[in-house]
């Protein structure tokens, strides 16, 4: 009498070749998104979304090059189980992303809350100043873009002045304040993105002498005082 046997599923390894193309592709999706960082090739919102891309391409190649996930024979449980944990993972940095942006604009400091009161002309909470200016007051100054230079690049302004940034240029400008080697805050921020043809106004809440510069290349590079 003879007996059937049920033959065995070998677990599935990667070929040397397999193994060298996921290396390859691993060095490739860790050092494009170091060049973009160091070079700062785009903005801040792009370069994140960016980063965040490279970061799913490298744990594709992590999972299918290494992990062999989706070549096992039967059933795809761990492929399942995969996409399942993923979706828990956004769903929970999600959330943390946005809890912590409700906590920084509610309990900022007090340099981003005047801004924040700038912005939504909140000159005065239950009769009393908030130490921002009132909506419509003060100078306005415009600063124009054109072919990587800004003009005029010195402005000598007053507390409450505005300074408008009128990009003409096709290409959005990252505008920081400081210099490269020293970059600071201004009026709570970091920087302004200066989108192309479009207009971008600053606030002047801040005395003494600021620079300002393009965080990308470096070329649009200016200055403005504030007094009383």
């Amino acid at each position: 009498m003879t007996h059937k046997t049920t033959p065995k599923h070998e677990p599935h390894h990667g070929t040397m070749a397999s193994y060298i193309v996921g290396f390859i592709l691993s060095l490739v999706f860790t050092l494009i998104p170091y060049y973009l960082i160091t070079h700062k090739s785009f903005g801040r919102n792009e370069l994140l979304a960016t980063i965040l891309g490279f970061a799913g391409l490298q744990m594709v190649v992590q999972l299918f090059f290494f992990l062999h996930l989706g070549r096992e024979k039967k059933p795809h449980a761990n492929a399942q189980f995969l996409l399942g944990t993923v979706g828990i993972i956004f769903v929970v940095i999600g959330g943390s992303i946005w809890i912590m942006n409700n906590l920084h604009y509610n309990m900022a400091g007090m340099q981003v809350m005047d801004k924040v009161a700038s912005d939504e002309a909140l000159y005065e909470v239950n009769g009393k100043q908030t130490g921002t200016c009132s909506a419509g007051t003060g100078t306005n100054y415009k600063v124009t873009i054109t072919n990587n230079m800004a003009t005029p690049n010195q402005i000598n302004a007053h507390l409450c002045d505005t300074i408008t940034f009128m990009n003409y240029d096709s290409t959005t400008y990252d505008i920081g304040f400081g210099t490269a080697q020293n970059p600071k805050l201004y009026a709570g921020e970091s920087d302004m993105t200066a989108y192309g043809n479009h207009n971008n106004p600053l606030r002047l809440t801040e005395l003494g002498t600021h620079t300002f510069y393009d965080t990308k290349e470096n070329k649009l590079t200016g200055s403005f005082t504030v007094a009383k």
